[in-house]
């Protein structure tokens, strides 16, 4: 078993030796003779002997012999060969074996001997592997080391350059050279705002608080150098602008044009670098105020120049102008200055130019001048129409359009128009409070206003007319309904309460109130029906009312406002009662924790009440067409309503059980003059109502509305009659009463209208 591996080793080695060391053709052709000559065996000599004639008669016995020598022959020869060959593989083999035997000692000492040089070898090649791996290690750590020191150096030498750059600022600003126009200003100052923004965020850092203090100094001292060269090209170029202006060429070919303007801008080109580099820097505090500084130095050296120009020119317009073309010109003239200082304020501070509240300052100021103008015009204004044409051009021309339109550089100009707007609404409501008070409520009627029927009677031709806008001018209307709508339309176009809300939607909708309730519950059409009464007829006093509470009504349904109003009233009536415990001794007048103490007995309570002028106007429609209805109904049908009335009371009195016709109101003559006298009324009297109603009431749909209820009310009371006189009269009592049929009376009165 030992032997195993040594033999394995030997094949391998002799296999390694045949594919390493082959033979050549030579030798092998060498080989293959050898053998062809070992392999040629000659036959035995007594097999080989000669044969003659005298041999012939024994040839058969010869043959025989012959084939048992061969035969014999050859098996000593096969025994031989093989004994000659076994034997020289015996050999071989011997040899071999002996060869192996040697070999395998030598090849198990050597290879023992190898094996240790190995273990040794590797041992070795371990321990210098150790040793390198070590020193590799040793040498990137000393190189991460030199890294880290080398970046931990220049850490520190980034960091104190900060700290070392302020002998450096120190010494440049200090210069006797150094000024804002200095090409070296812009990156100086670059250089100390990043000093102070690193040691501001590192007060960690060793002296941080005494650097920045003396950075900080630096800083002032900066800014302060800036101030003064703002100042001085501001007020320089102010100086100049006042002085062309004194020499009159400033004006002379517009606004536009002006040295106001051309010479400022050459300002702004001239101080065009340090105000980029200062609004770079508005996110630090301190430029952020000296930014705020010049801009509120430029506004008022601007003020100084354009004020008074701006002045002389709203002046020359309220001379020339009446208000509503001065309030055009005046917006106009204004947005146009607005326009044009927004421009030079962006030649000045590019990036603020989006702040409108930057230029209120001088904005404000200049609108003032254009209030001051306006506001003296239009609160002595007394004309509606004129205060309502003024609404709109602020309104919907200026507000709406002009300011929209132009966006940010007039922006400034919305609060100063929306104040003039505000004041211009007052003004309206008042005049609009004092006109319905005196043209609608106070409102003396003539003679000519309270004809009718007679006035409709001119106007029928027209009478679609009702349909369309109500002026004043109107025929057929009582005026101070048509002065009512006046105000109502005009109010509502100039305070649209879905643009203003809050205070102005409320007042909007307290005066639409108070000019509803003058028209409607102060009995405004209440004493023109009655006039009309006295002099016409009730039934045309009640149809004058209708129509103008019906006009009043259907003209009022577009406004789109609430007619609403909460009244607010003090309630004592609980103090009487309250008064009347203490004096029972039930409460204390002392006792200020109660429920019931002197406190509480004398506060009052607040109610509140609201009133709908558009609901009471409904209800007072309804109850004035109640009216007429019933006047109508008892017009035409009375005799029958009171023989219905006496009948049954009779029915329900003692002498119940006499017959109806007994009694002296119900004969059948009484009961044939009862008809007959609702039988003129339908005839006369319903046709003229119907008539009349036509005048009144143009509108087909509206009289239907009205004749229902009154032909209802005629078919119920004839019919109450009808069934009287079938129950209660003979068929001979019933041919002495002429009275129609239901179906002939309701054809009659559909007949009519």
């Amino acid at each position: 078993m030992a032997l195993a591996p040594t033999i394995a080793r030997a094949y391998n080695f002799g296999s390694s030796w045949e594919e390493n060391a082959p033979l050549s053709d030579e030798q092998h052709a060498a080989i293959t003779a050898l053998a062809q000559v070992a392999s040629d065996r000659p036959l035995p000599s007594h097999l080989t002997g000669s044969s003659g004639k005298e041999d012939a008669p024994h040839i058969d016995e010869q043959l025989g012999h012959a084939a048992a020598d061969f035969y014999k022959w050859y098996s000593d020869l096969e025994s031989a060969m093989k004994s000659e060959t076994e034997e020289k593989y015996r050999q071989y083999v011997n040899t071999l074996t002996g060869h192996l035997n040697t070999c395998d000692g030598i090849l198990e000492q050597q290879l023992d001997d190898t094996l240790l040089l190995f273990d040794d070898l590797q041992m070795q090649h371990q321990a210098v592997a150790t040793k390198t791996k070590t020193l590799h290690d040793s040498c990137d750590r000393l190189v991460l080391e030199k890294d880290r020191l080398a970046e931990f150096a220049n850490t520190l030498k980034s960091k104190l350059v900060y700290f070392d750059e302020l002998e450096t600022i120190a010494t440049q600003f200090y210069s006797a050279a150094m000024s804002v126009d200095n090409e070296q200003f812009p990156s100086l100052l670059k250089r100390l705002d990043d000093c102070i923004i690193f040691i501001s965020s590192n007060p960690q850092y060793a002296d941080s608080g005494v650097y920045l203090l003396k950075f900080k100094q630096l800083q002032s001292r900066a800014i302060g150098m800036m101030r003064s060269h703002v100042q001085s090209v501001m007020k320089k170029t102010t100086a100049q602008v006042h002085a062309a202006l004194k020499e009159g060429t400033a004006l002379s070919e517009g606004i536009e044009t002006s040295v106001l303007y051309v010479r400022f801008k050459a300002a702004a080109s001239e101080m065009k670098p340090l105000m980029e580099a200062l609004e770079s820097r508005t996110k630090l505090t301190e430029y952020a105020l000296f930014l705020s500084d010049c801009q509120t130095l430029y506004c008022e050296q601007r003020l100084l120049l354009v004020q008074g120009v701006v002045q002389q020119r709203i002046s020359e317009y309220a001379k020339r102008e009446e208000l509503p073309p001065f309030t055009r010109s005046g917006c106009a003239y204004l947005m146009q200055a607005c326009q044009f200082e927004h421009q030079l304020f962006v030649h000045f501070f590019p990036s603020s130019s989006s702040e409108a509240s930057k230029l209120a300052s001088l904005t404000e100021p200049l609108c003032t001048v254009l209030y001051d103008a306006l506001r003296p015009k239009f609160i002595h204004e007394t004309r509606i129409d004129l205060l309502c044409e003024l609404v709109d051009i602020l309104k919907f021309e200026v507000l709406e359009e002009q300011l929209n339109r132009k966006g940010d550089p007039v922006a400034g100009l919305r609060p100063t128009i929306m104040r003039i707007l505000a004041d211009v609404q007052e003004r309206l409501t008042f005049r609009v409070q004092t006109y319905v008070r005196n043209e609608v409520a106070n409102y003396l009627p003539l003679a000519e206003d309270l004809d009718y029927p007679a006035k409709l009677m001119k106007q029928s031709e027209s009478s679609a007319s009702e349909e369309g806008a109500i002026s004043e001018g109107m025929d057929g209307l009582y005026p101070p309904l048509v002065k009512t709508l006046a105000c109502l339309s005009k109010l509502y176009r100039c305070l649209e309460p879905t643009i203003f809300t809050g205070l102005a939607q409320r007042q909007f909708r307290h005066e639409c109130y108070l000019i509803l309730k003058n028209s409607c519950t102060c009995y405004l059409f209440q004493r023109g029906s009655k006039l009309v009464v006295k002099k016409s007829s009730e039934m045309d006093g009640q149809l004058f009312l209708i129509k103008h509470l019906l006009v009043l009504r259907e003209q009022i349904t577009p406004f789109d406002i609430d007619f609403a109003v909460t009244h607010k009233e003090l309630d004592f009536a609980h103090v009487l009662d309250h008064l009347r415990r203490i004096l029972r001794g039930q409460a204390s007048v002392f006792d200020f924790t109660s429920r019931t103490s002197l406190a509480r007995t004398f506060s009052p309570r607040v109610l509140e009440n609201q009133v709908d002028a558009k609901k009471e106007l409904e209800k007072g429609l309804k109850l004035t067409c109640e009216q007429f209805i019933m006047s109508v109904t008892k017009l035409t049908v009375e005799p029958m309503l009171s023989f219905v009335t006496k009948v049954t009371a009779v029915r329900v009195s003692v002498s119940a059980n006499r017959a109806l016709k007994d009694q002296a109101f119900a004969t059948p003559e009484k009961v044939a003059e009862v008809i007959s006298k609702v039988d003129c009324s339908l005839k006369e009297e319903l046709p003229n109502v119907i008539s009349k109603m036509n005048l009144y009431l143009p509108n087909p749909y509206t009289r239907s509305i009205l004749l229902k209820p009154m032909k209802s009310n005629v078919v119920e009371a004839y019919s109450q009659v009808l069934n009287i006189v079938e129950a209660e009269y003979s068929q001979d009592d019933i041919k002495t009463s002429p009275i129609i049929s239901i179906t002939e009376l309701q054809a009659h009165l559909d007949s009519l209208g």
